[in-house]
């Protein structure tokens, strides 16, 4: 197992920009970089005995500065939507930047998978230290008081691991210095059959979830907490993905709940219809978003290649979106002496 560290261009500024290259005694590869702590690629080993690309990505760092779909990010303080881009904690009224109409989407402006992180660092603040160890690579990032409107400071560190038996493990861990809301997760868009190959519409999904949270026009959940069972949302057995789609249903953008938040289990198991290739998602989370990125379009991807509508498919672990309005749902608040410690392992298997 290794990590090797190598040049991914530079910023539009100009600053040296790094891609960590995890690779494992099985052959599988995982790329990520400084730009947003962000996956680049990760290459798995196909039932033809080749290397599949499964993750959808760019060619160089300086368009992760520019990267509306959030290919491959690390989203933070807080994922998915927040309403009227406020909320209330401990008396006090937060406001924050507004990016999605009236609402808070990723964090808001000024993203922090738009941001240059210490690559292979501890995520200390004021700590340098350079290099990688193993199979794993580190990256930090200091999120001071205030940042896009949250109150307090925020340590941040994200840490992958690529293990022997192609898992990437991802781990986050935040020190808060005040009350503050933290969601974090990673939003890779996954496509089995490689990442240019065309649409994930033929993939099968599974989800280990009984209920998922309906929204407004908006998609802000609504506070219902609603059985998937007779709806398109019945992902508990393996289906396609366009399987109940219709003339005026046909993309998922929903949060799906998972039982046993705080251990890791289940989340979802996605399979490619022409690879042989699938992916488990493991997570201690309590909620997983399935997008299906109707819309997506990019003519700039890696290998000289260009994404379309449905060209991948996001699941992002997560607290439920607007979980701060809404005390039914678990609530993602987290405290100087109770930090943010999560993670989420994706699981790869060739037929």
């Amino acid at each position: 197992m290794s990590v090797y560290a190598l040049d991914f261009g530079t910023t539009r500024t100009g600053i040296p920009t790094h891609l960590y290259r995890l690779k494992n005694a099985r052959g599988m590869e995982v790329d990520v970089t400084d730009i947003g702590a962000s996956i680049v690629a990760v290459r798995v080993p196909a039932s033809d005995g080749s290397l599949v690309d499964v993750a959808l990505g760019f060619e160089e760092s300086a368009q992760y500065e520019n990267n509306p779909w959030a290919l491959g990010a690390v989203v933070g303080r807080c994922a998915n939507r927040i309403a009227g881009a406020t909320f209330q904690l401990e008396g006090r009224t937060y406001t924050l930047t507004a990016n999605e109409g009236n609402n808070t989407l990723h964090g808001g402006r000024d993203m922090w998978f738009q941001r240059l992180w210490e690559g292979a660092t501890i995520g200390k603040k004021g700590e340098r230290r350079k290099g990688a160890h193993a199979n794993t690579a580190i990256f930090g990032m200091f999120s001071p008081h205030g940042d896009q409107g949250f109150p307090g400071d925020l340590d941040v560190r994200v840490t992958y691991t690529l293990t022997d038996d192609n898992e990437l493990r991802i781990v986050y861990d935040a020190q808060p210095g005040l009350s503050t809301i933290v969601n974090l997760t990673n939003h890779t868009y996954w496509n089995l059959n490689g990442h240019n190959s065309g649409t994930i519409l033929d993939h099968t999904l599974q989800i280990s979830a009984e209920e998922y949270t309906p929204t407004d026009a908006q998609k802000i959940p609504d506070g219902r907490k609603v059985a998937v069972a007779g709806t398109p949302f019945d992902f508990r057995s393996p289906k396609v993905i366009r399987q109940d789609f219709t003339e005026r249903f046909c993309n998922y953008d929903h949060n799906f709940l998972l039982a046993g938040a705080g251990r890791m289990r289940h989340a979802a198991t996605l399979a490619g219809d022409k690879t042989g290739i699938s992916m488990d998602v493991l997570t201690d989370l309590p909620a997983i978003q399935a997008f299906t990125a109707q819309g997506l379009e990019t003519s700039n991807a890696k290998d000289g290649g260009s994404y379309q509508s449905y060209g991948g498919i996001a699941l992002e672990t997560q607290f439920t979106p607007d979980a701060i309005h809404h005390p039914e749902f678990q609530q993602p608040v987290f405290l100087p002496e109770s930090p943010f410690h999560s993670c989420t392992t994706y699981a790869f298997h060739t037929a």
